[in-house]
């Protein structure tokens, strides 16, 4: 990447951070400043992250089965446990129900790729978690899909609930989830996660990912893809997501 582009890249995370921090969204990036490949929307993530501290973990997924994931950092500063309120400068108040897992061990990059086995043992818990949808743009779905992809994947905030028992056991094709919004249910599926076997996601993260990651480490999350699409709220709703078996989780917006 020239050092002319890489500005380029540098003022469109900048037109997306001030979006994001005064609630005036943008209807575009100008086009000489839009991603036009992963790399860059990658690192237009990475600037914006860069600006809230440190990372607190990753956000993973596949919009289908065959799909190759995606994967977007979560500052730590937007992490927060099960019944926070969320504060701040909020305009789309997104939310997507989710299961995360908490790193144990660190997952260094190797040249040997981890198995599946050996990232299943790193992991310290599993949770139900709420995924807090954000962006720059005004309407984020009708873009250019890189440009979506560069503010984050329209991350804005995370939060997990209780750790669940003997997760390994859950059978997350057949797990069923709720989620309502002000005790009013919005969505109501049973092994609706896009990516199809959400575990999936682990290995890939914690090898395909490494370069960019630095590899996994002990006590951050990785939240693996919506089960419930994208659903709404205000300012002031409460919402609520239910797992079958991997529990509960809240969060209300100022």
């Amino acid at each position: 990447m020239t050092g002319a582009r890489e500005q380029q890249l540098t003022d469109a995370a900048d037109l997306l951070l001030d979006a994001r921090r005064t609630g005036t969204p943008i209807a575009d990036l100008p086009a000489e400043l839009r991603p036009e490949s992963l790399e860059e929307a990658y690192f237009l993530q990475d600037r914006i992250a860069a600006a809230y501290g440190d990372i607190g973990g990753w956000k993973v997924g596949a919009p289908t089965a065959e799909a190759t994931p995606m994967f977007a950092p979560m500052p730590l500063a937007w992490i927060a446990a099960s019944e926070v309120t969320m504060e701040g400068v909020r305009r789309l108040r997104g939310l997507e129900s989710e299961i995360a897992f908490r790193m144990g061990e660190d997952l260094p990059p190797r040249a040997t790729p981890y198995t599946m086995e050996e990232v299943v043992k790193a992991i310290a818990s599993c949770h139900p978690a709420i995924e807090v949808l954000e962006s720059g743009f005004e309407t984020p779905l009708t873009i250019e899909r890189l440009s979506m992809i560069g503010d984050l994947q329209m991350h804005g905030g995370f939060v997990y609930g209780p750790a669940v028992d003997d997760w390994k056991k859950i059978d997350f094709k057949t797990e069923h989830v709720v989620i309502a919004v002000d005790g009013v249910v919005r969505v109501e599926r049973t092994g609706s996660n896009t990516s199809g076997d959400l575990m999936r996601l682990l290995p890939w993260l914690a090898n395909e990912g490494a370069a960019r990651t630095g590899g996994l480490q002990a006590g951050q999350w990785v939240t693996t893809g919506s089960w419930t699409g994208a659903t709404m709220a205000n300012s002031g709703s409460t919402a609520k997501v239910t797992f079958s078996t991997a529990g509960n989780v809240y969060l209300r917006f100022q």
